[in-house]
């Protein structure tokens, strides 16, 4: 049964790296369903990036934004209109292959699939080998294991968030998968109310993977079909605000899917606890932990002028001011 297909990607300051992406879909094989429309959302970029778009041939359209809105807004935005069967989030750091795009969507649309609403594939960095691109939805636990050492010293007893043990030659369900390559049913994105765009970057897909569980939906990891990524394609240019809006989205993460016990714990470990060690392994490693106290100071910033302050007001935590530009 013939089906289709729309690519949102989200674009920031990604130059060259934007354009191969784009080559790369171009060339993809696209047997068995419609490539209708190619969305590139540029988030404020300046280095040119979503110019280099033209003559690649695709059903491409570019929407400019003039400040970065954030990932969750501006997949959002890129979706928004879609009539197709599937959305693919796809970072513009990846490059699919030739089988990289129809593989998972004959597998949507094969017997057996009709509760899995979600699929990733194996990610592989420049030489090849698997990426670790599959993940628990995380616990207060699985922070705290982490924070203290635990989990490292003893990964059967406290497993982390990421499934670091899984083997990815291997396809199966799993709770979620990372979204640099994120296939999913347009309906299902819908009646899920999209992305949250409390989530400015990062935890977007871990939120979304979460709702689809509990609504009664699977997520797949197919071993068998490949994209290279490359890997903080953009954030990587911004490593204080990387640290700041990851741990910011993992509070709101907590407050929004915790008890509020637990919320309040990861709250206090995140802000209080943390940091510490995370600044001496920095100087272990003989590596500036100026960053790293900077994505704090934004953290406590951020959580001191606006998240409490609109807790004493108004009994919520407003998730949408205080945003930094990138």
């Amino acid at each position: 049964m013939s089906c289709s297909l729309d690519i949102v990607i989200v674009n920031w300051n990604t130059k060259g790296q934007l354009r191969e992406c784009l080559e790369s879909i171009a060339a993809a094989d696209i047997r068995g369903f419609e490539l209708r429309r190619v969305v590139v959302v540029d988030n404020g970029s300046t280095d040119g990036s979503a110019s280099d778009t033209g003559g690649i041939g695709l059903p491409l359209e570019v929407i400019q934004n003039g400040r970065n809105l954030g990932f969750a807004a501006a997949c959002n935005q890129g979706a928004r209109g879609s009539e197709s069967d599937y959305l693919l989030f796809l970072n513009p750091d990846t490059r699919v292959y030739r089988d990289s795009l129809w593989k998972p969507v004959a597998f949507m649309q094969g017997p057996g699939s009709e509760k899995t609403g979600i699929a990733g594939i194996q990610l592989v960095d420049e030489s090849g080998r698997a990426a670790v691109s599959c993940a628990r939805f995380p616990t207060v636990s699985m922070y705290l294991s982490k924070m203290t050492g635990l989990s490292a010293l003893f990964p059967r007893r406290f497993p982390s968030y990421m499934m670091t043990e899984w083997d990815y030659s291997a396809s199966g369900t799993v709770e979620q998968v990372i979204g640099a390559f994120f296939l999913i049913r347009r309906r299902l994105f819908e009646e899920l109310g999209r992305f949250d765009e409390r989530f400015f970057v990062y935890f977007e897909e871990v939120d979304i993977s979460y709702r689809a569980a509990m609504n009664g939906w699977k997520t797949q990891y197919l071993a068998d079909v490949r994209a290279f990524h490359r890997g903080q394609g953009s954030s990587h240019q911004v490593q204080g605000l990387r640290l700041f809006y990851s741990l910011r989205s993992r509070i709101l993460y907590g407050l929004k899917h915790f008890d509020g016990f637990e919320a309040f714990l990861l709250i206090v470990a995140t802000l209080g606890i943390e940091p510490v060690p995370r600044i001496i392994i920095s100087l272990i490693r003989r590596s500036s932990p100026l960053e790293t106290i900077r994505g704090y100071m934004l953290l406590w910033t951020w959580f001191v002028r606006n998240a409490w302050r609109k807790q004493k007001k108004t009994g919520n935590i407003n998730h949408s001011e205080g945003e930094i530009e990138l």
